[in-house]
């Protein structure tokens, strides 16, 4: 019993693409000190905030998602592109990506 829970605990911990995403290329990277995984797709960048923050912290996150995606790509993310799934969603958002 305890290994499955470990197991659980384990893959709960990892960031996932949506199914879209699935065979994107990878990039984790640190921008402001702030964790990310980043999925790149062509002309569109899915990216994950890892790790917990408080509500006052969240707010510079949308920016930050922004500039993770132009890291992760080397493409210049389109302005006003991030969506999320849940309106001011902070922890997964979509960037439209102009390669």
């Amino acid at each position: 019993m305890r290994p499955m829970i470990l197991a659980l605990l384990l893959l709960a911990s990892c960031a996932s693409p949506a199914p879209e995403y699935l065979g994107a290329r990878r990039h984790d990277l640190d921008v402001e000190d702030i964790r990310f995984s980043v999925f790149v797709k062509p002309n569109e960048a899915e990216v994950i905030r890892l790790g917990y923050l408080s509500r006052k912290d969240r707010r510079r996150v949308p920016d930050l998602m922004m500039r993770a995606a132009e890291e992760a790509s080397g493409c210049k993310a389109i302005a006003n592109s991030l969506k999320t799934r849940i309106p001011g969603d902070t922890g997964e958002g979509r960037v439209g990506l102009r390669c």
